[in-house]
């Protein structure tokens, strides 16, 4: 087994400190924003929309991350693009939660989850510049 996962092939740094908390953090808002999508969608949803809805909708913002967003996304794109699009999934799960009547919940959500998709773009490392001279 390599230092960076089962069959990585890369080596990763651990984390700690700051970008450690910014890390967990974030991962807890992600969480966050799938309770939120599915407390919305059995809340609002009746019947079996109510299980469509509840199921649906946390998991199509569970693929959107997985090909845009994750560290290993399978469509990776610039920092621009994942940063709004991390933003536009927290805010619509913080409507939901407005919409399915917890607006408190909601603004926490969406102002904590914003918030740690900055901090983590800005605490990420960077590859350095191979041809950069300086």
């Amino acid at each position: 087994m390599t230092p960076g996962g089962a069959g990585s092939g890369t080596y990763r740094e651990p984390v700690s400190g700051f970008r450690g908390s910014v890390l967990l953090l974030r991962f807890m808002c992600e969480l966050g924003m799938l309770a939120a999508l599915m407390y919305w969608g059995f809340t609002v949803g009746e019947g079996a929309w109510a299980w469509v809805l509840g199921i649906g909708a946390p998991a199509l913002a569970a693929v959107v991350w997985g090909l845009f967003v994750a560290p290993r996304a399978t469509r990776p794109v610039s920092i621009a693009v994942r940063l709004s699009i991390e933003s536009d999934l927290f805010i619509a799960s913080a409507i939901a939660l407005w919409f399915a009547g917890q607006p408190e919940l909601g603004v926490t959500l969406g102002v904590l989850g914003i918030l740690t998709s900055v901090l983590n773009v800005a605490t990420e490392p960077r590859e350095p510049d191979v041809g950069a001279e300086g």
